[in-house]
């Protein structure tokens, strides 16, 4: 597995994916929160804390994630190295975990910059370090089980297809439908069980500060799925 993962590391970075994966996350984030006024601006918000980027960052992470996911096993069968892959002595599950720990890795890389944020709000806060450190940490703790689920979404469409727009794409509805989908439809038939099926329930639950074991269980369940399910496809094509 630590082979893989090394592989997918380098691989990211020996291109321009990575650096671009990372500037962009960046960029977005930095313009939206800093520069463009709106409901985003930190500046224009009047609050010393964070909640603008903690939901804007999981719209961005929707389509930035599928992109680093969509070429993991797609690429690999269109070019048809996944069967000379699926040979070598390592078990199915170790080549879905070096995958996924691969852009999992990169996609943390990307956030960790972003933790500059809290020390800016710190000295922009009136008293200085007036800030709910309590809902930062835990909304920083539900975006990385976030990107846990996304990143498992990502690689299990991109087991599916030989095309790298084709898994974007899915990736892209299957964590929209997740994240957004289950909250609207709660809201249509006023259910709060489809409500507590939708992943921005369990965020919003985490950005208050307190991680309940409840949305922990919910988002590695999630990502487990998802991780088992790619498995499955890839055991298909060993036979």
């Amino acid at each position: 597995m630590l082979a893989i993962l090394k592989k997918e590391i380098s691989s990211f970075f020996a291109s321009p994916i990575g650096y671009l994966v990372i500037a962009i996350f960046l960029v977005l984030n930095g313009l939206f929160l800093w520069v463009f006024k709106g409901e985003f601006n930190i500046l224009n918000y009047g609050f010393s804390d964070l909640s603008p980027f903690f939901l804007l960052a999981p719209w961005v992470l929707i389509f930035l994630i599928p992109a680093v996911t969509m070429r993991s096993f797609s690429d690999e069968k269109k070019q048809g190295t996944l069967e000379l892959l699926l040979t070598k002595p390592i078990s199915t599950l170790n080549i879905v975990l070096g995958k996924y720990f691969g852009a999992f890795i990169l996609i943390l890389i990307a956030l960790l910059p972003t933790t500059l944020y809290i020390y800016t709000i710190y000295q922009l806060g009136n008293p200085m370090g007036n800030l709910d450190m309590g809902s930062t940490l835990g909304s920083y703790f539900g975006l990385l089980f976030l990107i846990a689920a996304y990143t498992a979404i990502g690689i299990f469409t991109s087991s599916l297809t030989d095309n790298q727009i084709v898994a974007f794409i899915a990736a892209v509805f299957i964590c929209f439908l997740f994240f957004i989908g289950f909250e609207g439809a709660a809201d249509f038939v006023s259910s709060h069980f489809i409500e507590q099926l939708g992943i921005s329930y369990h965020f919003k639950s985490m950005s208050r500060g307190v991680l309940d074991t409840r949305d922990i269980i919910y988002f590695l369940s999630i990502t487990i799925f998802f991780l088992i399910l790619t498995k499955f496809n890839l055991n298909k094509e060993q036979k």
